[in-house]
């Protein structure tokens, strides 16, 4: 698990492509202090198993599925991407809850500078924006952001100047693709409410028993 606080910009060394499974390294210092091989880093949000440590980075497998669900394919060596190591168990909780499991990707509209901040609109799809809220959580790129408007196709999302230098967001330009993450109690919920009675029967989740525990 992750919390989409970003804790260095790392850069891609190596892109090894394959039919059925490809491999990246990528150029990093901070997220090795203390990682071993097998430990799980976030690369522009996407989860990653460490295959292998060198002095100046690590190299991850990366399978067809992820390289269909997020912007990891369209990456080069020099590409800029944001690394965080999973989160310790007795660490802070400074973002939300962030899988590392992409749900799609958006493409970036527009930047507009608003005071010191940057407003980043999105264009998304509808399986991405009936997940998200305003002042809702949503991860793009591996950031945990906050959503300051919800359009009919598209999200915006406001980034403070910490963010904008710590990560790579605002070097990217409209029409770039960003991987995004919906919250993931959301994507809970929705299953939940789009149960069908077949499946309540089996699952032990029926209105009955909601109310007899207090729920409803």
């Amino acid at each position: 698990m992750f919390t989409g606080i970003i804790e260095e910009i790392g850069i891609v060394g190596r892109v090894v492509p394959g039919s059925t499974c490809g491999e990246i390294f990528i150029r990093a210092e901070k997220v090795l202090e203390g990682t071993e091989t097998g430990d799980s880093v976030a690369v522009n949000g996407v989860c990653l198993t460490v295959t292998s440590l060198s002095s100046g980075g690590f190299t991850a497998d990366v399978m067809p599925e992820t390289l269909r669900r997020s912007n990891l394919g369209e990456l080069s060596p020099g590409s800029p991407v944001n690394l965080e190591r999973a989160m310790p168990a007795g660490g802070r909780f400074g973002g939300h809850i962030v899988s590392g499991h992409i749900d799609s990707t958006g493409v970036i509209k527009s930047m507009t500078r608003e005071g010191n901040a940057v407003l980043v609109c999105i264009g998304a799809g509808r399986d991405v924006l009936s997940l998200v809220v305003e002042k809702g959580s949503i991860a793009i790129d591996g950031i945990s952001l906050t959503v300051a408007a919800l359009g009919k196709d598209d999200l915006t999302v406001s980034v403070i100047p910490h963010t904008g230098s710590e990560t790579t967001l605002l070097g990217k330009r409209p029409g770039d693709r960003v991987n995004l993450e919906n919250d993931i109690i959301g994507k809970y919920v929705k299953r939940l409410m789009q149960t069908s009675p077949e499946e309540e029967k089996t699952s032990g989740v029926t209105e009955e028993m909601l109310a007899e525990y207090g729920f409803i």
